[in-house]
Order: structure tokens, then C-alpha cells, then sequence
């Protein structure tokens, strides 16, 4: 393959070409009209030629496949480029600027017969997205129908062990940014849903002891299978923030937001990736929305039962919630 324009995206096409370790086309160069004192030094590449000489390089060499990373105000040049090229069996492709940015779920497709790249969207259009929630309303029906004798006798414990209700519920952002209600069975002394929260933490005075085992073992997390069945929810998706920390996280990492494409989870990729628990400094909950938007980029029907399964098995040995 060779590139024609040395810039920002075409050199970014090019290194991970060249650095991928299971990559099986060869790079052999740019093709670049401008001086190399015009190029920053960092930028310098091996310049093969001018892009006059391209197609003459491309039948020598029996190059399948060229790049053209060229801005669109150059349409005029490419033109003259895709001409000088019918005489070659290559693959051609454009490279548009969009290719140094971080894509999730990136994809073409038309809008009123215009043909556009999605730079950020969610995971969950057409048929993707009646499989996500289909196997949420199943999922979810059945599990509460399982464990209804557990959720009364929760509530019994919580009535009887410490005064307050016993479900506790806060506002979160769901999907889109909206805010939402969720539930958990109360495991603390107090409830606190306003502009400030503080997170829990480890011997934290305001859990009680039936909170303490409730919040080890997710038992508190039960009741979210109603707003998952009510559609505020999903099964896996990133777990939802205290409206607060939300607000407060959004100005301090870039793209937080993005999480929010999808209805937050029950459970989710950061939390079987050992990020469960109190996000007492700013990398570790950078780690967690880290993980939250490769779940957007990987998402399939199996990664959401691999990290079911993981769940589960987390609930009997981990220890770092509470």
C-alpha cells in the first residue's frame, strides 16, 4: 500500500499499518507534492515521489492498494489522481480526517440520500437494538421471578434492622443524559441524592451491618431488574453515577459523557475488569469510563453473557466494594 499526502491522518494510517503486529500489508511510502521544508521534522516520512508518478510507481511495483488522505478542497487534484489510476488494478480508498479520532461504533451510512461517517453513535440501531432489549425484558422477568422470596426477605431484614425505607432510590443520568430513578435496597443510615455526595468508602460509619454484606455480595443491586424491566435500565451497560458525580466527572475526563449512548447496566465491562468499588482518585475512575467505551466499541450479545458470568463469580470472591 502507499499513501499520497503526508499529513495528520495519513501518517496515522501509515504507523499503524507498519506497528500492527498481525498485519499483513506492507507499507512502502508517500507520495507528496510539497518540499520537505514545508513538513515538520517530526512528520517526515519516506517520500516515494511526487504524486505525478504515481500511477506509473503503482503498475511498477503492483501496489494493491492506495490511501488518499487529501483534504476535500483538493477535489480537482483528486480527480486527476482517480483518472491517472484506471489503468491499475489497485483498491483505492479515502482517508477522511475523521480517522485520527477516537470512532465508537463509526460506520457509513445515508442521510436523505447523503452518504456520512458516524463518528460516535451507540451501539444499539435496528435489529441490534430489539435484541438488547429483548433479551433484557427476558432476562429480567425471569430473574425476578426467581428470586421474589429473596427480595421479601431483604426487605424484611432492612425494615427490621435499621429505621427508614427500604428501598432507596437516587437520580442518575440513563440514556441520552437523561435523569432516571434507580433502586437499591437502602443500605445505609442515611440517603443522600443531592449536589454533593460522598462515596462510599472502606469501615464507612453510615453503612449498617446488614448494608455492609448487602453491598459485598450486590445483594442491594436486586431491585434494578424493575428498572430494567421499565426500560431506565439495561442488564450490562456502564453503571450509572450519582447525578453529583456526574456533573462533577464530566469536566475533568474528556468524553464521559459518551458513556451515556447506552442505558447504564446492573453490571458492566469496568466492573469485571476490577473496577468495581470506590473511585477514590481521578485515574481510577478514568480506568472505568475507559473500559465503559470499549464496551460500546465491542458490544455483542456474547460479550454481554461473558460479563454476566464474571459477575457472578465476582460476587463470591471480591472484596473491594462497599
Amino acid at each position: 500500500m502507499v499513501v499520497v499526502g503526508m499529513n495528520r491522518q495519513g501518517i496515522a494510517l501509515a504507523r499503524k499499518v507498519e506497528f500492527a503486529p498481525y498485519a499483513d500489508t506492507e507499507f512502502m511510502g508517500f507520495f507528496e507534492d510539497r518540499g520537505m521544508d514545508r513538513i515538520s521534522r517530526e512528520d517526515r516520512y519516506r517520500v516515494l515521489g511526487k504524486i505525478e508518478s504515481l500511477a506509473a510507481y503503482v503498475k511498477k511495483h503492483r501496489v494493491q492498494s492506495v490511501y488518499l488522505s487529501l483534504p476535500m478542497t483538493a477535489q480537482p487534484r483528486i480527480l486527476e489522481i482517480l483518472d491517472s489510476l484506471k489503468d491499475t488494478t489497485c483498491s483505492i480508498y479515502f482517508v477522511p480526517d475523521m480517522f485520527i479520532t477516537d470512532l465508537i461504533q463509526g460506520r457509513s451510512q445515508s442521510v436523505c440520500g447523503v452518504d456520512v461517517i458516524s463518528v460516535c453513535d451507540t451501539p444499539f440501531r435496528g435489529f441490534r437494538s430489539f435484541l438488547k432489549r429483548a433479551s433484557d425484558i427476558v432476562f429480567s422477568t425471569f430473574i425476578l421471578m426467581l428470586i421474589f422470596p429473596l427480595l421479601l426477605l431483604i426487605a424484611l431484614m432492612v425494615k427490621s434492622t435499621s429505621p427508614g425505607p427500604v428501598i432507596f432510590r437516587q437520580r442518575r443520568y440513563g440514556l441520552d443524559g437523561e435523569q432516571i430513578v434507580i433502586y437499591k435496597f437502602r443500605s445505609m443510615a442515611v440517603i443522600e441524592d443531592g449536589s454533593t455526595i460522598q462515596q462510599a468508602t472502606k469501615n464507612d460509619l453510615r453503612i449498617t451491618p446488614l448494608g455492609a454484606f448487602l453491598r459485598r455480595t450486590s445483594l442491594d443491586e436486586l431491585p434494578q431488574f424493575i428498572n430494567v424491566l421499565q426500560g431506565r435500565m439495561s442488564i450490562v451497560g456502564p453503571r450509572p453515577h450519582a447525578v453529583a458525580h456526574n456533573e462533577m466527572y464530566r469536566t475533568l475526563i474528556k468524553g464521559y459523557m459518551v458513556r451515556h449512548k447506552v442505558r447504564p447496566g446492573i453490571t458492566g465491562w469496568a466492573q469485571v475488569n476490577g473496577l468495581r468499588g470506590e473511585t477514590d482518585k481521578l485515574e481510577k475512575m478514568q480506568a472505568r469510563i475507559d473500559f465503559d467505551l470499549d464496551y460500546l466499541r465491542k458490544w455483542s450479545l456474547l460479550l454481554d453473557m461473558i460479563i454476566i458470568v464474571k459477575t457472578i463469580r465476582l460476587v463470591f470472591k471480591d472484596s473491594t466494594a462497599y
